[in-house]
């Protein structure tokens, strides 16, 4: 019963280091000061942004690092990491020292690589304390990123809530993930051994713990988007910032509740029982060896059939969505193997042309706003986008929650996330309101978090659980490339229109441009490219279905046997 409680606080001290750790939010926040001081142009500026995603290219290195270190080490390594790459951009901005370009861009790098290391710890702390939960352990931990952004606003404004605090988050971003892991250093020294298999009954009171912590995660969100408007004042945002982290510590009592078993039993998950709600089956842990072992060959005449019928149905489409057709979830694909099917380079396509443009669209929130004429809206749109990200990530547990109420892929769900991002963009490009640009970010945070959150899984169900590791990081591989791409797209437009305008001004040391025109082509370019996202995830889901629906049919059946 101990160890059962340790894994709560650990799934606790996870979240905690994702609300505090997610440091690339707030980039917009202090880019136009930083532009200025070093008197670089956009499409420099877009470079540093770049250089921040880059980290994850080089995630491979801190998974490396667990085979030498233990968890604890590699933790304070990322901290650590980002002290030092903040920390000198901190000086930088302030005028303490100066540097030269190359060098500021190395510290980018260097702290982006501190995200991705502390990403790879709390994924190892959910895979290895919920071998039964994965999925909702790791939605749960990863939707706690989004907030960050709103936490930082609070904090920055509680120490100064003046016009001058947007140099503040350099260095809050390079101090506080230090103290998040001083804070979460004891419950990841105390974790438990490696967990045994449950019994049903435990796995299916873990459920409703699950459910407990998703009603406080919503609410911790709800708080952080609707009050953050208020925190324009240091005392009320001391207050605010008090609740926030009242709220982050409230989890911490979740092992009460599991000394409170045959009470959750006798009630609330009997209700659960008598509709059918069951958002985690035991049996679901054996599904992917039934699949991939005896029901591979019966699979296989079952899906032919229903790939011949669909090719006499859809004529000219039925080559690329029939060929090649997955059979099975959870088949392992190595790298060599991967890079060769059709499914994978259609999921690198929609993941490209959706999530990875939501995160460069974030990067470049404040010269939008600014061009806008909303500069001192800034912090209130990162923080909308940082909410809407969180709320998106928590939606990505929906198809756990609603499996035995709503039968659809995952993939599916991953398609109708991605449609509000053309959307966004159509807005942005007919209107330069602030209306506008407000609903757009909010759709924008929301379909991006859920593709950054669901992404894991489906890596997972498509091409095998014990290569989700090398695979995810061979898919996302794209934001880096996508950062460099989009974000060169918009600074050469951006830069474009300063010198063919007569609506650029000086600020500081560099021109700023002003007006609709700055970023319009880039809402176009960016809108047609979700659009061929979109298209890419609805091909997926087309090819995936059958799986799918083969595995529902699966679980159904040893269900009920």
């Amino acid at each position: 019963m101990v160890a059962q409680s340790r894994k709560w606080v650990v799934l606790v001290a996870s979240t905690w280091i994702q609300a505090f750790t997610g440091t690339n939010f707030d980039f917009s926040a202090y880019s136009s000061d930083l532009k200025s001081v070093l008197g670089i142009s956009q499409l420099q500026l877009n470079y540093l942004s770049v250089a921040s995603d880059l980290g994850k290219a080089l995630g491979w290195c801190s998974g490396v690092s667990l085979l030498y270190f233990p968890l604890w080490v590699v933790m304070f390594m990322a901290a650590f990491m980002g002290l030092f790459g903040y920390g000198l951009q901190w000086l930088v901005i302030m005028r303490v020292v100066s540097l030269p370009y190359v060098l500021v861009f190395l510290l980018c790098l260097l702290a982006g690589c501190s995200i991705c290391w502390f990403n790879t710890v709390c994924y190892v702390l959910c895979i290895k304390n919920f071998p039964a939960n994965r999925p909702l352990a790791l939605a749960l931990s990863i939707s706690f990123n989004g907030v960050s952004a709103a936490l930082y606003t609070l904090i920055a404004n509680a120490i100064n809530s003046g016009d001058d605090n947007d140099t503040l988050y350099l260095l809050l971003n390079a101090l506080i993930p230090l103290l998040a892991s001083v804070a979460a250093l004891l419950p990841i020294h105390r974790q438990p051994p490696s967990q045994q298999p449950l019994p049903a009954d435990a796995v299916r009171h873990d459920s409703v713990i699950f459910l407990y912590l998703n009603i406080v995660a919503i609410f911790t969100g709800l708080y952080l988007l609707l009050l953050n408007s208020l925190s324009s004042n240091s005392s009320i945002a001391r207050v605010l910032l008090a609740g926030a982290i009242f709220l982050l510590i409230l989890p911490v009592g979740t092992p009460g509740i599991t000394y409170a078993r045959n009470w959750a039993r006798q009630t609330i998950h009997l209700v659960f029982e008598g509709s059918r709600f069951n958002l985690v089956n035991m049996d679901d842990l054996e599904l992917y060896k039934e699949l991939v072992g005896s029901e591979n060959s019966s699979g296989a005449r079952i899906l032919n059939g229903n790939t011949h019928s669909s090719r006499d149905r859809e004529g000219c489409c039925a080559n690329l969505v029939g060929k090649d057709q997955l059979m099975v979830l959870g088949e392992e694909h190595p790298a060599k193997s991967l890079v060769r099917r059709r499914d994978f380079w259609l999921y690198y396509v929609a993941y490209f042309c959706s999530g990875t443009i939501g995160l460069v669209y974030s990067n470049n929130i404040g010269q939008i706003s600014q061009s806008l004429g909303y500069s001192s809206r800034t912090s209130s749109i990162v923080t909308l986008y940082s909410a809407s990200s969180f709320f998106g990530r928590l939606l990505s547990a929906a198809p756990d929650f609603l499996r035995d109420k709503v039968c659809f892929a995952r993939t599916g769900w991953f398609a109708v996330a991605i449609m509000p991002t053309p959307i966004a963009f159509l807005l942005l490009a007919l209107s330069g309101g602030e209306a506008a640009l407000t609903a757009a970010t909010a759709m924008i945070g929301l379909s991006s978090g859920f593709v950054f959150a669901a992404a894991v899984s489906i890596t997972s169900e498509l091409f095998g659980p014990n290569s989700a590791g090398v695979n995810h990081n061979i898919i996302i591989t794209n934001i880096p490339l996508g950062s460099v791409l989009y974000g060169l797209v918009a600074a050469l437009v951006y830069d474009a229109n300063i010198e063919s305008s007569n609506g650029a001004v000086l600020r500081g040391d560099s021109m700023v441009c002003m007006g609709r025109k700055c970023y319009f082509d880039t809402f176009v370019l960016w809108g047609f490219m979700s659009l061929l996202g979109l298209a890419s995830s609805f091909l997926l889901f087309l090819r995936t279905r059958h799986a799918y629906d083969h595995l529902e049919r699966t679980r159904r059946r040893m269900q009920f046997s």
